[in-house]
């Protein structure tokens, strides 16, 4: 049975967080503060048929904590909610909802004597100059692309310099795709958005290369399924003892003709493939290779058995895009 005392989620009706919250209400946890930013209908239906005790705006939320206003007994804070978008602009507002936002939440958590977890994001090894290591010593000398991932260095290395990272759990995500994520945007997975090509046009449009060593389509991500990004993080709710920041991926990198090749399999269509021009705005910001490197996940026990690419592609398709958008 589930143990007394309420979980925190914020980014509870977004993409990484609906799911875990449909993952928590599957292990009988339904004792849940859902935080969000009611922002999009479609974000919001990711809440649709789970179980939650209570819904709170971000912003609201945050003015309770600052004022000590949150009395009921926590037993544990999951900070997932983000600003994701990579194409933001606006370097004060990510500092605001994504730094500050986090650092007033952890100083509360901790005050507390909270276990708290949090998203960070592979965005910030930028272009992976230094290798994809989640050791903490090395968060001061990685150099983000943009500004997003600019705004998650700084929270993680805020936590370095005031001691804190041995307290807490970062999530460092890697490519993370899968059911939920339908209101995204342009944030949305490939996966999603080449479905909907296929759909539409019959062929999948990837980005041309501009480096002499990766031919068209064959720029590697680590891609990870949302259901093996979950397994991780309860992994680490069910070891509280264990802490510091991790990389969540799969440890293997696939070119993107890999993954246009696993949609069209799943629809048991033949690969028709057209290579476009880059935008000129992410030319000098494209991540050519991400690749997590699992050592410390593995050196603390935590060693997930993941989806190989095409079958994840092959259930995201078949179980979720096909029927109708269906949701985890």
């Amino acid at each position: 049975m589930p143990e007394d005392g309420l979980i925190i989620l914020t980014g509870g009706a977004g993409f990484i967080g609906s799911g875990f919250l449909g993952h928590l209400n599957d292990q009988g946890e339904k004792n849940i503060l859902v935080v969000d930013h009611d922002n999009s209908p479609v974000k919001m239906a990711n809440l649709a048929e789970k179980s939650f005790t209570d819904y709170q705006e971000k912003d609201v939320f945050i003015r309770q904590i600052e004022r000590g206003a949150c009395t009921k007994k926590v037993k544990a804070i999951f900070h997932i909610g983000a600003c994701s978008s990579t194409l933001v602009t606006d370097a004060a507002y990510l500092l605001e909802n994504n730094t500050r936002y986090s650092e007033i939440l952890v100083k509360w958590a901790l005050d507390n004597q909270l276990p708290f977890f949090y998203a960070s994001s592979a965005a910030i090894y930028g272009n992976g100059r230094l290798g994809y290591s989640d050791e903490a010593v090395l968060v001061p000398k990685l150099q983000p692309l943009n500004l997003y991932a600019q705004s998650k260095q700084r929270f993680d290395l805020w936590l370095l310099e005031n001691g804190l990272v041995d307290k807490v759990v970062g999530f460092r995500y890697f490519n993370v795709f899968g059911p939920n994520e339908y209101h995204k945007g342009e944030m949305r997975s490939l996966a999603l958005k080449a479905y909907e090509q296929i759909k539409r046009d019959g062929r999948i449009r990837l980005f041309k290369s501009y480096l002499s060593q990766y031919k068209d389509g064959e720029q590697k991500r680590d891609f990870i399924y949302i259901k093996d990004a979950i397994a991780v993080m309860d992994w680490f709710y069910r070891h509280r003892q264990v802490k510091g920041i991790y990389n969540v991926g799969t440890g293997r990198a696939r070119t993107w003709n890999d993954l246009a090749r696993a949609i069209f399999v799943a629809l048991g269509l033949t690969p028709s493939i057209e290579y476009i021009e880059m935008p000129q705005t992410i030319k000098d910001k494209y991540q050519y290779f991400t690749q997590a490197d699992l050592a410390q996940l593995r050196d603390v026990g935590c060693r997930p058995e993941c989806y190989s690419l095409e079958a994840a592609v092959a259930d995201y398709v078949k179980n979720y895009l096909e029927k109708g958008l269906a949701r985890l």
